[in-house]
């Protein structure tokens, strides 16, 4: 009988996608038989992008990797996991504070679902300061962020942010 196979989640609100996410998706994705980037609906949060138009710019961007597909999911994470039938969640991890706030995930999942593990990669040097809140806060004030995001991402930012005069 051969193995189960390893699916990933990795869950965000991606809003937007940047080049760390690319990363990580790229990196992730050689560590498993499928990864699932699952686009979070969060209630909380006031989103730039609709959760269709983030999975969009997401599909865009992966369409070239065969083990990589784009979902969405509301509610707790362990129990979308549990409907894929994957055991490992990847997070990335840019400094100490995201290590803080994720190893406290980490324990929450684990203790919701014991057979849930949480992987952790370190995010490239490169990308290692990029977030999302940072792309969106330059490109609303007209810098430059074609060297933070995929190419259709910047052009789905520089639409809502037109260039100021």
């Amino acid at each position: 009988m051969a193995p189960a196979p390893v699916v990933v989640i990795y869950p965000g609100s991606f809003d937007p996608m940047t080049n760390g996410h690319l990363d990580m998706i790229e990196r992730g994705a050689r560590l498993c038989d499928r990864l699932v980037i699952a686009v979070l609906h969060n209630d909380v949060k006031q989103p730039l992008f609709t959760v269709a138009e983030r999975m969009e710019m997401l599909r865009e961007v992966v369409a070239h990797m065969d083990k990589v597909e784009v979902d969405c999911f509301a509610g707790l994470l362990v129990a979308y996991a549990a409907q894929r039938d994957a055991r490992l969640i990847l997070r990335g991890i840019r400094a100490i504070a995201d290590y803080e706030y994720e190893s406290q995930m980490a324990l929450m999942n684990r203790r919701l679902d014991k057979g849930i593990e949480t992987v952790f990669l370190m995010a490239s040097e490169e990308n290692s300061f990029v977030s999302s809140r940072l792309v969106k806060e330059v490109a609303r004030l007209g810098g430059d962020i074609s060297s933070f995001v995929p190419a259709p991402v910047a052009r789905r930012l520089s639409a809502h942010f037109p260039k100021p005069l």
